[in-house]
């Protein structure tokens, strides 16, 4: 990198500068988002999921701590760790859970390779095809309509 570039004296691509006019940097570059957001439902479940899971993170050092220490609060933490990693694994199969019901409940993104897309693409280009030869057939009714030859 050169040393204008850091100082941030380089004119960016696309544009140009008089020599030695200072260009200010963007500091927040807008970019696309990569991924659709997640439905609310989802999100509600990923989150709480997230907050239950470093809870149990939490407790498990605080047990693993009192077991060092040699504290009598080291069993009931170890119960309550337990029980802490039942609750946070059913707490991601809910989030999981509420996805594919989500899913099903508002459909999914249809994507290039989806057989619903390619069964409509196949029947819109059906239904081109009659209206296509519905027309020609018309064309030709009219053209021979009430004469007997063209001369």
């Amino acid at each position: 990198m050169d040393t204008d570039e850091r100082l941030g004296t380089a004119a960016p691509p696309g544009t140009t500068a008089a020599a030695g006019a200072r260009i200010p940097r963007q500091l927040w570059v807008e970019e696309p988002a990569i991924r659709r957001r997640m439905p609310d439902p989802v999100r509600t479940a990923a989150v709480r999921a997230v907050l239950i899971m470093s809870l149990t993170i939490i407790q498990a050092m605080v047990a693993f701590l009192c077991t060092l220490a040699g504290s009598w609060l080291a069993f009931p933490m170890v119960l309550s760790g337990v029980a802490g990693t039942i609750v946070a694994t059913w707490s991601v199969l809910d989030v999981w859970v509420t996805r594919q019901v989500w899913n099903q409940r508002n459909g999914v993104v249809s994507v290039p390779s989806s057989t619903a897309r390619r069964m409509r693409r196949e029947r819109r280009t059906a239904r081109r095809a009659a209206r296509t030869r519905a027309r020609r057939e018309a064309r030709i009714r009219r053209r021979g309509e009430g004469r007997l030859s063209r001369a």
